[in-house]
Order: C-alpha cells, then structure tokens, then sequence
C-alpha cells in the first residue's frame, strides 16, 4: 500500500514540477543581455554565445507541455519556444540580411517557417506549425501576434523578458500597448490610420469576438479611431531586427 501511494503521488506531482521547473530564467538572462527596451537583437552577441542559446532549446525540448498545465503556462512555453527557435533560425545563418533569405518562396513548403528543425518531446515542428497550429489555434487570443517575433523591424519587438504564466495576461496587455501605440509601427489619429498589416493579414483573429479592428485597438491605443477614420497599412519591412 506504501509503495502504491508513493507511486500515485510521483505521478500526480510530475506535471507541476514539470511547470515549476520551467520558469524561463534562462531566456530571460539571454534577452536581458542581448535583446534592448525597444527590441533590437543583438545576433552576433549571441552568435558568440550560442552555447546558452542552445542550454535554453535543450529545456524547451525535454519538457513538452502537457494537458496537466495551466493553461497560460503553455501558451508562455508556445511563445518562448517560437521566439527563442526563431533566434537560433537567424544565429545559425548569421549574418543575414533577412529571414526571407534562408527559404523559398513556396509557402508551407519551402520558406524559413517551414522547416522542420524545432525538436520538443518526441514531435518535430516549423515556426508555422507552431504558431498557426498551437498558439493560434488552441489559445484563441490576438494578442499573440504582439508577442511572437519573425525577426524582423516590422515586427512587434521581442520583448526582452521571457513570458510566464503568473503574468503573462499582464505582458501580453502591455505587448498590445506598445505595438499599437509606436508610431514606427501604427500611427494612428481620428481621421486616418496607417496599420501595420498585421491586422489585414490576421484580421479574423482580431474581429472573431465581434468587434471590429477599430474597435480592437481602440481597447489599447491613445489615440482613438472612429467609423470615419481612413485606414491604409504600412509596407512590411523584412529586414533583420538586428543591431
């Protein structure tokens, strides 16, 4: 009986020391050395450390999320593992111009986001895998898109703190604010409005609980948009987030 209950409670405990155990803390010190307040990436920095990169990767891919989770604690895990796997992407190609320039053309066939170089439990993933097919498909929530990082300037920029689940409501609020409110990347005023297009691109993601893109960055923007307000959308620029 003994050993029956030890055997139980082994089992019942695995998925939160799992959880525990992953506290982020090795990306948080990778970014915080590397990754500046408004997101630029320091590649060749970490290039010249990718031992660390690579300690980090190496947690992610033995523990993969399992059902037993907080549910805000895999969405921090899906995101941390996009980000940091999109920084090796770029380290292991360094230097390069742009993402755009380590795959084809051909989308879900040959692009940097199709390949198959991700390894998390016993699954092989791509970015696009990861991003269409977990993050946005299970955790149903936009502002995902300001959390994920394609390592471009257009992008929202890569926070320099790992997302964890006991805060990760408040980091994805404050990722909403920033995005939309940088002028670099939304500049907005009541009569017109240049989008990044992200929203054009993602635009059912951002309308699926009935509101409307207005109305959605209306929740986060100082500057608020109205029926009236001219929307056009800036040009996407490819090019690296680097220093």
């Amino acid at each position: 009986m003994k050993i029956l209950t030890l055997i139980l409670l082994i089992g019942i405990s695995i998925p939160s020391i799992s959880q525990e155990y992953l506290k982020h803390d090795q990306w948080t010190s990778l970014l915080q050395t590397y990754v500046s307040p408004t997101g630029n990436v320091d590649y060749k920095g970490i290039k010249e450390h990718e031992a660390e990169l690579d300690a980090y990767l190496e947690v992610l891919s033995k523990n993969h999320p399992t059902s037993e989770w907080d549910k805000n604690d895999q969405l921090a895990f899906w995101i941390n593992a996009y980000n940091a796997f999109t920084v090796k992407l770029i380290v292991k190609n360094y230097p390069v111009v742009s993402i755009k320039d380590l795959g084809g053309s051909i989308y879900k066939v040959n692009t940097p986001w199709d390949e198959k170089f991700i390894h998390i439990g016993e699954e092989t993933y791509d970015l696009n895998n990861i991003e269409h097919g977990i993050i946005r498909k299970e955790f149903n929530d936009p502002r995902i898109h300001f959390a994920v990082n394609c390592a471009s300037i257009s992008c929202p920029p890569l926070r320099n703190e790992a997302y964890v689940g006991s805060k990760l409501n408040a980091q994805l609020h404050d990722q909403a604010k920033r995005f939309i409110n940088d002028p670099t990347k939304n500049k907005i005023t009541k009569g017109k409005a240049q989008l990044s297009k992200i929203f054009t691109w993602f635009k059912g993601d951002f309308t699926a609980s009935g509101l409307s893109i207005a109305e959605f960055i209306n929740q986060y923007s100082e500057v608020k948009m109205t029926k009236k307000t001219k929307v056009t959308y800036f040009d996407y620029d490819w090019n690296l987030n680097g220093k």
